[in-house]
């Protein structure tokens, strides 16, 4: 005997090292099951100072709405979170004076 517990325990009567077991993952390998997302998306009001968002502007909100009315998030939008802020108060505001629907209807 090497001095181990002969049993067929946890590891199946494989003979393993016990530095086998604290092995660190591997940072650089993909996980499984993960899809790339491809270049990350720059706010669009960050990269230019003319654009401002405007709560009476119904058509430039209406790209910030999913189809169901929603608002889209931060990731998919590629706004900044002090722009996003903002494009969602201004979704509420159009929302109240009815310039946007609150639902949309099938």
């Amino acid at each position: 005997m090497n001095g181990r517990n002969n049993d067929m325990g946890r590891n199946g009567g494989a003979d393993y090292d016990d530095r086998d077991f604290g092995r660190t993952p591997d940072l650089n390998a993909d996980a499984p099951g993960r899809r790339r997302t491809g270049r990350k998306r720059v706010c669009r009001y960050c990269a230019d100072k003319a654009l401002v968002i405007d709560y009476k502007d119904p058509q430039a909100l209406k790209y910030f709405i999913s189809e169901r009315g929603k608002v889209v998030p931060r990731r998919i939008s590629g706004n900044c979170a002090r722009h996003q802020r903002k494009v969602t108060l201004s979704i509420k505001r159009a929302r109240n004076i009815a310039l946007l629907p609150f639902t949309v209807t099938a």
